[in-house]
C-alpha cells in the first residue's frame, strides 16, 4: 500500500477527543430573606415602650407602631407576647375591657390587623 492509502485508512479509523464539559456549578444554598427592619422604640413583654412614642400617629390604624397603640389607648395593654416568626418581630397585645377583647397584631412594629 501507498503511503496516501495508509494515510487515508489511517484517518478513517482515528477518533476526536472533545474537550470535556465543565462540571456544573454546585447549587447554591437559597437563603431566607432577612426580616424587614423596623424603627422607633418597641413594646417589652410587660407592656411597656423601650423608649418615647414618636407620637405621629393619630388613629389606631393598620400600619402604626406599637407604642402608637399605648399612646392611642391611654393606658397599658391587658397582655403583650413577644416573639419572631417567619416574618420577623411578631407581637400580639391584648386590649381587655368589660365585655369586649381587642386584639392588636403587629409584624416589625407594624399594626398588621385588629380582631375585636
Amino acid at each position: 500500500m501507498s503511503f496516501f492509502v495508509l494515510a487515508a485508512l489511517s484517518a478513517c479509523t482515528a477518533t476526536e477527543r472533545a474537550a470535556p464539559l465543565p462540571a456544573p456549578p454546585p447549587p447554591s444554598a437559597v437563603l431566607p430573606k432577612a426580616p424587614a427592619a423596623f424603627a422607633g422604640p418597641v413594646l417589652d413583654a410587660g407592656g411597656a415602650c423601650t423608649g418615647p412614642a414618636p407620637g405621629t400617629a393619630a388613629a389606631i390604624e393598620p400600619g402604626i407602631g406599637e407604642c402608637d397603640l399605648v399612646r392611642l389607648k391611654g393606658r397599658p395593654p391587658t397582655d403583650v407576647l413577644v416573639g419572631e416568626g417567619r416574618a420577623g418581630r411578631e407581637v400580639q397585645v391584648l386590649y381587655a375591657e368589660p365585655g369586649a377583647k381587642e386584639l392588636y397584631f403587629f409584624v416589625n412594629n407594624r399594626l398588621d390587623r385588629i380582631v375585636r
